[in-house]
């Protein structure tokens, strides 16, 4: 059996452009996309259009939900929200739970949201580092499993991270570069996963020079 996992991280957020908008934000832990990460987020599509991705699963932060619909735009698919994907809860960067759009209002927003997924994990706050990579890494296993076919994943850094380690095992930790919307390919030839994409940029016009999770 052989099948393809794409992951990718989202694309450049509007606090690392303007640190202050999160002084005045309604949901301060949950930016939406740049200006230039939209663009980036559109690269991204393009760089996917011609793969044979027949699902796309999402963290449900606005970041993630914007990037993903880029994808699901060109490749005319449904986007399935999934908790597992989310954002490292991390005490230290939020302090409290952070406050997300619903899903009814993101399927407003989004009409390629498929309000009827539920997620098969749901990332709790707060957590430590290694708790946000054995949670994500449960979650890749168990779509690549659920989903047969080659599948898209959108997350954060963190998970990112964790969801690659989770199909490739430890290694994927000091080998990938988990840039604002790089994208990581992980090949599965029974019984073993192949990581043959590390946190490729070659797609975007302009790439950050210092990666930050945070």
């Amino acid at each position: 059996m052989t099948q393809t996992i794409w992951i990718a991280r989202h694309a450049n957020r509007l606090d690392f452009v303007n640190p202050d908008w999160f002084l005045t934000a309604e949901r301060r832990y949950d930016p939406p996309l740049s200006d230039d990460g939209l663009v980036q987020a559109s690269q991204l599509a393009q760089r996917l259009k011609n793969e044979n991705i027949t699902a796309i699963f999402s963290s449900p932060f606005l970041r993630t939900v914007q990037t993903a619909n880029q994808v699901a735009e060109v490749l005319d698919l449904q986007i399935k929200l999934e908790s597992g994907l989310s954002e490292w809860l991390n005490p230290e960067w939020m302090s409290e739970t952070p406050e997300k759009m619903s899903i009814e209002d993101l399927g407003a927003l989004f009409p390629r949201i498929d309000t009827n997924y539920n997620s098969r994990i749901i990332a709790q706050y707060p957590e430590i580092g290694e708790t946000a990579y054995l949670r994500a890494g449960e979650t890749a296993r168990k779509l690549a499993e659920e989903f047969s076919e080659d599948i898209l994943l959108v997350g954060h850094g963190a998970s990112v991270v964790g969801a690659t380690i989770g199909l490739v095992g430890g290694v994927a930790k000091t080998e990938i570069k988990a840039a604002l919307c790089c994208l990581i390919k992980v090949v599965r030839v029974d019984p073993h996963w192949v990581l043959q994409l590390k946190g490729d940029t070659s797609h975007l016009a302009q790439v950050e020079e210092v990666i930050r999770f945070n």
